[in-house]
């Protein structure tokens, strides 16, 4: 069996890889190992698959060589696969700014990659696990389960270790490795933060209460990253885009420091509300300004409810760090079993930002999360997928 090209994983990079290189007439087989293609399209977004960011740029990735993603990026925008998917009478919804959904099902989203695989006249053999990659002349040799193939080029596109009930390994990382390429250390990203027993045992008496944060991740004291977004308790610590957000900087032992209030000058807003209503209970002063559930549990954590007035200067001043500064050290995040996307990955500094081919090896390409290229929440990673995607497919 011989392709001009051959991709490793059916997933957005990968069949936006295939379809872009079966449209300019190379032969082109995808494998995969898992039973059906797409699979972490299907589960992402709730399901509905965030999948672009009408505002992606180069500034929402992190990697130890940021000037790599600018290329494809500029190459491929968000309007073009929003044209894709109108093309194929897709119906979407904008949920926050820039952020496109199917406004239906994420399925969507994957039948318009098949269909147009389809009409590329691309291969696609799931359930093939691949045994052995080796150089073989000008080409590249596979041995799968399904038998040998050859290929012209061979392009990893099998994304990094997160969600491994998926299928995710750590597959394209070991590759690269064996052909010489460095990979950058790795860690959960985007993903929730799990907490300290006694924080675990408040957040689970909040579970399912969110509000709107700014946060930060603090490390000796610099802070790191700085989004404001919904922060969700949960069972197990605390989750929601804020969280998953500026998991991304968080390292173990950093702090994160919480606004409860953004916007609000903290200890402004409590001295103005003892001036103009003394009388008034600190209890029913928070739960205006945040959940109640959440306002009731900050009275029990900090010394009891009262009335305003009977509130020195000191305690609304600590109260006031308490709100616009919560400081708080998680314990952990819940890691690779439910990341979103993986930090780190193939370094991208071996890799042309142009054709996404290994340098003094052009017949190997690595596209996707697999690289050290890595989104903020809301659709940044699926721009990247089709951005590389398309870049790497028009080289081959």
């Amino acid at each position: 069996m011989t392709y001009d090209a051959v991709i490793i994983g059916a997933g957005a990079a990968g069949l936006m890889c295939a379809l872009t290189a079966g449209y300019a007439g190379r032969r082109v087989l995808v494998i995969d190992h898992a039973k059906r293609a797409g699979s972490k399209i299907l589960m992402s977004g709730g399901g509905r698959c965030n999948f672009t960011n009408l505002n992606s740029t180069p500034a929402n990735f992190f990697s130890a060589n940021p000037h790599f993603c600018i290329s494809a990026l500029k190459r491929y925008r968000p309007e073009h696969f929003v044209e894709l998917v109108e093309r194929h009478g897709v119906e979407y919804v904008e949920k926050a700014p820039g952020q496109l959904f199917c406004a239906d099902s994420a399925k969507e989203i994957v039948r318009v990659l098949l269909t147009e695989c389809e009409w590329a006249g691309v291969e696609l053999r799931l359930k093939t696990s691949v045994e052995r990659v080796e150089r073989h002349g000008e080409g590249m040799r596979l041995v799968t389960s399904a038998g040998t193939i050859d290929c012209g080029a061979l392009v990893v596109a099998t994304g990094g270790l997160s969600i491994p009930t998926m299928g995710a390994t750590g597959f394209g990382f070991d590759l690269a490795r064996q052909f010489g390429l460095a990979v950058t250390e790795t860690r959960p990203a985007l993903v929730p933060f799990t907490l300290t027993s006694q924080w675990k045992a408040r957040a689970e008496t909040l579970a399912g209460v969110a509000c709107e944060v700014a946060v930060r991740s603090l490390r000796a004291g610099e802070p790191r990253g700085h989004y404001r977004e919904p922060m969700l308790f949960t069972h197990r610590g605390l989750s929601g885009p804020a969280m998953l957000q500026i998991s991304s900087y968080w390292e173990p032992g950093d702090e994160l420091a919480i606004d409860l209030l953004p916007g609000v000058e903290a200890i402004e807003a409590l001295c103005s509300a003892r001036r103009e209503t003394p009388r008034r209970q600190l209890s029913s002063w928070l739960a205006e300004r945040l959940p109640r559930r959440l306002a009731q549990a900050l009275v029990e954590w900090h010394g009891g409810d009262g009335v305003l007035a009977e509130r020195s200067n000191a305690e609304l001043a600590a109260w006031a760090a308490q709100l616009g500064d919560w400081r708080l050290k998680p314990a952990g995040t819940e890691g690779w079993r439910t990341a979103e996307v993986t930090l780190g990955g193939v370094d991208t500094r071996s890799v042309s930002s142009k054709t996404f081919a290994v340098e003094g090896l052009p017949q190997l390409r690595f596209i996707g999360e697999v690289l050290d290229v890595t989104g903020e929440l809301g659709g940044h990673n699926f721009q990247w997928a089709w951005a590389s995607g398309v870049a790497c497919g028009s080289a081959l």
